[in-house]
């Protein structure tokens, strides 16, 4: 992995990044399983936005059934960064927007806490989403015989009713890949469109539902040019783009001005 530059802080539990003159605040959620080191598995995404001027506050969240306590910790855990950031002046300026991003899990948890709470949001980028029951989201719960009736708090289809109820971010970017196979963004897509015309973007990326924590990883060719040396620098340049890509789509619908 290519060395990083950033200034990673931690401050009460969550990876923070605070760049110069900050323009909003992002909350960032990852997915399942490569959620509890978001600034080493999504640094490439994340010191992204940092450049963008965005203060990242990734929030790390162990995987559990209750989804709705799990949601609970990630805001009550972003929320006590955001105001140690306040009380030590590490963050000056207030009233800045803030943004949910998720990942796959991080979607649906963005999700949960913009219906179950109170929660002022400019807007969400909801990445990958997918909202599958236990039996098909835990490895091998099925060959458990004890375990087959286990299932998330709030189910899949409670999770569907209170986005359909309660959901509250008007402005959102649904993000899907074309080669993701547990992508259940089209299922959102109108249930958020009917609540919220003509606010919600839905784009479709080149990659797969890992790719947002894809890396600029080094290759170091050897004395001559294999081609195994070929294929890796093919691989890296095609992760790399669809990575490069994500990124940009994410910061130019965060702030059109961006340059892309």
């Amino acid at each position: 992995m290519a060395q990083s530059v950033a200034n990673w802080q931690e401050i009460t539990r969550s990876s923070v990044l605070i760049p110069g003159n900050p323009k909003g605040i992002v909350h960032f959620l990852g997915g399942a399983f490569v959620a509890t080191a978001p600034q080493v598995t999504y640094r490439f995404l994340l010191e992204y936005l940092a450049q963008q001027r965005y203060v990242v506050i990734a929030t790390p969240f162990v995987n559990t059934l209750n989804h709705k306590e799990m949601a609970q910790e990630a805001l009550n855990r972003f929320e006590q960064t955001r105001d140690r950031l306040y009380a030590t002046g590490k963050l000056r300026k207030r009233g800045l927007p803030v943004y949910g991003v998720g990942h796959s899990m991080g979607s649906k948890l963005h999700l949960l806490i913009s219906s179950l709470f109170n929660v002022k949001r400019a807007g969400n980028v909801l990445m990958a989403y997918n909202n599958y029951p236990a039996r098909r989201s835990i490895p091998f719960v099925e060959q458990l015989s004890v375990l087959t009736d286990v299932e998330f708090t709030p189910s899949p289809e409670q999770t569907e009713a209170l986005i359909a109820s309660h959901y509250g971010v008007r402005r959102n970017l649904l993000i899907k890949f074309q080669d993701d196979t547990i992508d259940q963004t089209l299922m959102l897509r109108p249930v958020l469109e009917e609540m919220f015309p003509d606010w919600v973007s839905f784009r479709v990326l080149k990659g797969t539902h890992l790719t947002p924590i894809a890396q600029d990883i080094p290759w170091e060719v050897g004395q001559s040019f294999s081609p195994l040396d070929a294929m890796a620098q093919w691989v890296k340049q095609g992760f790399y783009r669809d990575l490069n890509f994500l990124t940009r789509e994410v910061g130019f619908w965060l702030d059109p001005t961006t340059v892309r």
